[in-house]
């Protein structure tokens, strides 16, 4: 098949490339040139053609509101609502997930599931249960607990016998739990090594939730390579980010989207909290950006949910290029560079001849302004068109 009359977004450079016919063969991107081969035809009307979205901080079992997770729950009740979600994202042109703790391992049965045909759902990266300190962050959520070096090293290995592509923890408190504070870390720097170590052997890396700035100084000092929140992070940490070339996922959403948590059945303290967190999180995640630290997108919440008009995913991207992200970093945060931080970027990421066609479209420029993002009316994953609502051209 070929999609002619496109305009080629190159997200690394930020440029498009203008009136191209695009081959998809074998659920691959084959030749990109000025006129089509032979072959069934679809017309992209002059859209812009972008790689499909990846969201790097997905919880797709999570409940709302957290209190009323239940650990004990019947897996096969946790895969169906991860699945019910994996499947919006989908929709929403999301066409990678990685995510970074579920309930009973949720994205690894999701993830079985797909690779034998039996679910449509975007290519997941998983983490399978994260890894907290006993009464830490992610205590009550189903996450592996662990206490002391050797007790994170065997429980990261655990999830890693299990099929897991990377290892998640809580280096510190968040703003979901009453009382809870950012500002202190929950691992030691001996638990944060051994689980860097326990990762390495195996040739994949740590995902950290972290809060402020001296757990992440800890986590650079263990290896730790890819970071979330960041609600309180300061100018000299963000500038060795930068310099040590870590990922940071700042999920601004998380303290942006209090009618969506509303809507949710958020309780009014979490609400309250993240409105409290908001502008310093903002002012954070402004310092990383002018240290030029690697931003990728991540939302917390479900990326397909809508909210405010779009997706959660959107909005994620409209917020970071709020907080002074140049247009084609935010959207290179939600494909190249996320491409990267997974290791998949020679796989997906980009709009080049042998990558995988996971591809998304738009009427306008998103070059220009991320919010074109908001007019995804096409979304092909591996060479199949899963959502089309394209008007007549």
């Amino acid at each position: 098949m070929w999609l002619t009359d496109a305009r080629v977004v190159d997200v690394v450079r930020g440029q498009v490339r203008d009136g191209v016919s695009v081959e998809i063969t074998g659920g691959r991107i084959g030749a990109i040139r000025k006129h089509p081969g032979a072959g069934e035809r679809m017309s992209l009307g002059g859209r812009y053609l972008v790689p499909g979205l990846i969201s790097v901080h997905t919880h797709l079992s999570m409940v709302y509101p957290f209190s009323a997770l239940d650990e004990g729950e019947n897996p096969g009740l946790t895969v169906l609502r991860a699945y019910g979600r994996a499947q919006d994202a989908l929709r929403a042109g999301v066409t990678t997930l990685r995510c970074v703790h579920e309930l009973n391992r949720a994205d690894l049965l999701l993830a079985e599931a797909a690779r034998a045909g039996w679910a449509d759902v975007p290519r997941i990266v998983g983490a399978g249960r994260a890894i907290s300190v006993p009464g830490g962050h992610g205590d009550g959520i189903g996450s592996a607990l662990a206490d002391g070096p050797e007790a994170f090293r065997e429980a990261a290995l655990a999830e890693l016998d299990a099929g897991c592509s990377h290892i998640k923890v809580f280096i510190t408190g968040g703003i979901a739990n009453l009382g809870e504070t950012f500002d202190h870390p929950e691992m030691s720097r001996e638990e944060m090594q051994a689980t860097v170590k326990a990762a390495a052997e195996r040739e994949t890396y740590v995902v950290a939730h972290a809060g402020s700035s001296l757990a992440i100084n800890w986590a650079l000092d263990a290896g730790v390579r890819s970071f979330e929140h960041a609600y309180d992070l300061d100018e000299e940490t963000a500038g060795r980010m930068a310099a040590e070339g870590v990922f940071l996922t700042p999920t601004l959403c998380c303290t942006r989207s209090q009618e969506w948590m509303r809507w949710k059945g958020f309780e009014e303290f979490q609400i309250e909290t993240s409105l409290q967190v908001g502008p310093m999180h903002l002012a954070s995640i402004r310092r990383a950006v002018a240290a030029g630290v690697t931003l990728v997108n991540g939302t917390d919440y479900p990326p397909g949910d809508p909210i405010g008009g779009t997706s959660v995913t959107v909005h994620e991207m409209e917020l970071m290029q709020g907080a002074g992200l140049r247009p084609h970093l935010a959207l290179a945060g939600a494909t190249s560079n996320a491409a990267r931080l997974l290791g998949l970027e020679s796989q997906i990421g980009t709009v080049e001849q042998g990558k995988v066609a996971d591809l998304v479209a738009v009427d306008e420029n998103p070059l220009s302004d991320v919010s074109a993002m908001r007019g995804i009316s096409l979304v092909i994953q591996s060479g199949r068109v899963v959502h089309d609502d394209r008007s007549a051209s």
